[in-house]
């Protein structure tokens, strides 16, 4: 069975809604990547992080997520010039997709950004099914989430593969259909600002994010 819900930013003035919601629609991942850190770490919201660095991630089709409130609050990021495209409102730097490119059809959103957060998120998605890029995270975590579940990647690939032929990449709440160009305006870290957060991330940061917020 399947149910809606919806997302909204901290600040209420960008809201949305996600179609089709259930377990078998979607994939739930917590990811403890160094980018999905920085990311964290470049908005101010080290606060979406778990106490291991990780992001608990629900990743779905473009055609499930509808913007019915604040776009012109929505703005994207990219850590490196061919980096994800990560989607976040200005007006209280809340993370509002995740993207690779129109021709890879999945957006992968927070669970803070859900409404109810992941206990609501637990009621519709089911608890994530799996943590990926353990080795970047902070502190101890199980060994299967060090790398790249291939039990994981292999749904993913799935998922993605069905969300195509059912016609649900489109419409695509951050690219246009007719250029396949960005609908928001992106902006793309400099290696400097991208190497300033490094400190923050991995394993071992050596630095706070107080500190970064300081300077």
């Amino acid at each position: 069975m399947s149910t809606g819900m919806e997302v909204h930013c901290r600040c209420g003035e960008v809201r949305g809604f996600i179609a089709d919601a259930s377990p078998n629609t979607v994939n739930r991942v917590v990811c403890y990547c160094d980018d999905c850190q920085a990311f964290a770490h470049q908005l101010g919201r080290a606060d979406l992080l778990d106490a291991h660095g990780g992001s608990d991630i629900v990743q779905f089709a473009p055609g499930s997520l509808t913007f019915v409130q604040g776009q012109d609050r929505i703005v994207g990021l990219r850590l490196t010039p061919k980096g994800l495209f990560r989607w976040y409102t200005r007006c209280c730097n809340t993370p509002v997709g995740n993207t690779v490119s129109p021709a890879i059809p999945f957006v992968g959103i927070v669970v803070e950004a859900l409404d109810g957060g992941a206990q609501r998120a637990d009621d519709v998605f089911g608890k994530p099914i799996g943590a990926i890029l353990g080795k970047y995270a902070v502190g101890d975590v199980p060994a299967a989430s060090r790398g790249m579940s291939l039990s994981l990647m292999w749904r993913a690939i799935r998922l993605v593969l069905g969300w195509r032929l059912r016609g649900h990449a489109w419409p695509n709440p951050f690219f246009r259909r007719d250029t396949r160009a960005p609908i928001y305006p992106v902006t793309v870290l400099s290696q400097s600002e991208r190497d300033a957060l490094r400190p923050l991330c991995g394993p071992h940061p050596t630095a706070r994010a107080e500190e970064k917020s300081a300077q």
